[in-house]
């Protein structure tokens, strides 16, 4: 039996014509895997933007909900780490579907390892500013308010957020890749992140630590028997973990 380990869909963009086509694809992706699932881990940012209102679901999405109801009920746990697209996520996923909402990192015990999960986003010291937006997009009192907006206006809002952000961090990590040689997803796992999981190590026993949020396939060594993960995305990769009580791997489908 395998553990699987997938982030980053962001379901919803460009368009919801090409979002659909990747939507296909991950639907038969979990298909594929749910014969042998011992469990699924989905690590963040399932979609571009979820914003959880009181009595209404955001269009979209059918299959996918359809399929991880079907896994749920067919025993297989699927657990969902909230990332930072995740705006406002309350009951629905659990109580609609039955997946298990972990809002912050968690340890957990996999065939006697010790993984260390988390969607990844404003961990580590350092980005002052993104985590001051974060706690914006992360108040009770902003939410409360942005629940008002009708959700045509709200979700077309937050969608152009995200894709000016998309664009310019773009640019930003094509700078970055000329001066460096290397994306800024590398250079901020082998630093920051991987800094703040040295931090854990002092404190707590890991086997494996495990993100989502930076969007690129990275396997780095933190000592010769610890390892730091983050498994891609469904936008350019098309990536995943898998544990299969021995080691873990990259995948891509």
């Amino acid at each position: 039996m395998m553990t699987y380990f997938v982030s980053d869909q962001h379901f919803g963009t460009p368009t919801r014509e090409a979002s659909a086509q990747r939507e296909v694809l991950f639907v038969k992706w979990l298909e594929q895997v749910r014969g042998d699932a011992e469990a699924i881990y989905l690590l963040g940012d399932l979609f571009d933007f979820w914003f959880e209102y009181q009595t209404v679901v955001q269009k979209g999405y059918v299959r996918l909900f359809g399929k991880l109801a079907e896994i749920v009920d067919a025993g297989v746990p699927v657990y969902y780490f909230c990332g930072n697209h995740d705006i406002r996520n309350v009951d629905y996923l659990e109580t609609e579907i039955g997946v298990k909402l972990c809002r912050k990192p968690a340890i957990e015990v996999i065939k006697g390892k010790r993984f260390y999960l988390a969607h990844g986003d404003a961990l580590g010291k350092g980005d002052k500013r993104y985590k001051f937006m974060k706690k914006i997009f992360e108040s009770r009192f902003n939410q409360w308010w942005f629940r008002w907006i009708h959700p045509d206006i709200g979700n077309r809002l937050a969608w152009f957020w995200a894709e000016k952000n998309r664009i310019a961090n773009q640019k930003k990590s094509k700078k970055h890749i000329e001066k460096t040689g290397a994306t800024f997803s590398e250079t901020n796992v082998k630093n920051r992140l991987a800094n703040y999981c040295k931090e854990i190590l002092k404190t707590e026993k890991i086997d494996y630590f495990v993100f989502g949020h930076y969007h690129q396939p990275i396997e780095y060594a933190l000592t010769p028997a610890v390892k730091l993960f983050t498994v891609g995305d469904w936008m350019r990769y098309f990536s995943y973990g898998v544990f299969d009580g021995e080691k873990f791997e990259l995948l891509q489908q």
